[in-house]
């Protein structure tokens, strides 16, 4: 499943090859699709995406046409109108198991694009949204999912300040590594990144998120420590959240060539990155959500697994990329 990494490489794969591209007409979807029809039409608009946490706002906004009228009749002061018909447009975009952005040919589009946005040059191309799937959604006039936390890639202060301010809601009763799954707190953090983190700290995946996370309600440096002191500290010793923003950084500047769901350079280069997950040798077992979790240490002193959720200890035919891990 793509993560917030990929979610804001995939916006940065539409700002870029939708930079001085002109769309027109409507918006089309497939017939297998069970999403929302897209009612938008305009001779020409301009598309641009945004990304938080775990979703892709996507905006379509028409461009103005000079009128082929005679001076006086329905021109405005500028010789300009809006068109008339469409006002700007916002899609927000969840990615599923297998959502992905490509921008192809008109004419060869790949199959399970299963909503397209047509260019109006000639050949048209297509911006297709490819989930073959089917788990992907998007809303129309969407707006952030509200139940969903500050982004741990874009808003690390806000993401920060929300996990220690709410310490006592309930779901920091469960294990971190479950904690680190909900959205409400850690929007963006999906199931390679939080085998990763937790990895890095040799944090026991099972052990009670508070437990972990209360520790960090006090952390200070010492007031005699230089500022260049503190920020060597604070980045030779990092705490979990502040790897929560740090590890789905470093995949962010992997894929700074560009996000795409075909195997690439890019691909291999984050294979290679990873540390814990798939790795062999490592780990592995259900939480209680019936999620993998890849870790290196024991879960945690006080955790005995259910004989049916012990895996075996690695896995060599799991493949992970960036564009379909889970």
């Amino acid at each position: 499943m793509p993560e917030g990494p990929e979610l804001h490489l995939a916006s940065c794969y539409i700002n870029t090859v939708c930079a001085g591209l002109i769309f027109s007409g409507k918006v089309e979807k497939s017939e297998v699709s069970k999403n929302p029809e897209v009612l938008f039409e305009s001779n020409a608009y301009l598309i641009s995406a945004t990304s938080r946490g775990k979703e892709i706002k996507l905006t379509l906004t028409p461009l103005k046409e000079e009128k082929n009228t005679l001076p006086g009749r329905g021109r405005d002061r500028e010789g300009l109108s809006q068109n008339s018909f469409q006002q700007p447009m916002d899609l927000v975009f969840r990615f599923g198991m297998s959502g992905s952005f490509k921008l192809t040919s008109a004419a060869e589009l790949p199959k399970h694009a299963h909503l397209r946005f047509y260019t109006k040059e000639s050949p048209h191309r297509a911006l297709c949204f490819v989930d073959f799937r089917r788990f992907g959604r998007w809303e129309v006039h969407g707006t952030w999912q509200l139940d969903r936390g500050p982004c741990v890639m874009l808003e690390y202060e806000k993401f920060r300040g929300n996990v220690l301010r709410n310490l006592s809601d309930k779901a920091f009763n469960k294990p971190i590594c479950e904690a680190l799954l909900n959205q409400k707190f850690f929007n963006g953090i999906g199931n390679y990144l939080r085998a990763e983190i937790l990895y890095r700290l040799k944090i026991p995946p099972f052990e009670k998120a508070r437990t972990v996370l209360e520790a960090l309600q006090h952390r200070k440096p010492s007031p005699d420590l230089t500022l260049s002191k503190k920020v060597k500290l604070k980045r030779e010793n990092p705490d979990l959240l502040e790897l929560c923003h740090a590890v789905p950084m470093e995949v962010i500047h992997m894929g700074k060539e560009g996000y795409g769901p075909e195997p690439s350079d890019d691909a291999a280069a984050f294979e290679e990155w990873l540390q814990c997950y798939c790795v062999p040798g490592m780990k592995s077992l259900r939480d209680g959500n019936g999620r993998t979790i890849w870790f290196q240490c024991y879960p945690a002193r006080a955790y005995t697994p259910h004989p049916i959720l012990l895996l075996q200890e690695s896995s060599p035919s799991c493949s992970a990329s960036p564009g379909d891990i889970s």
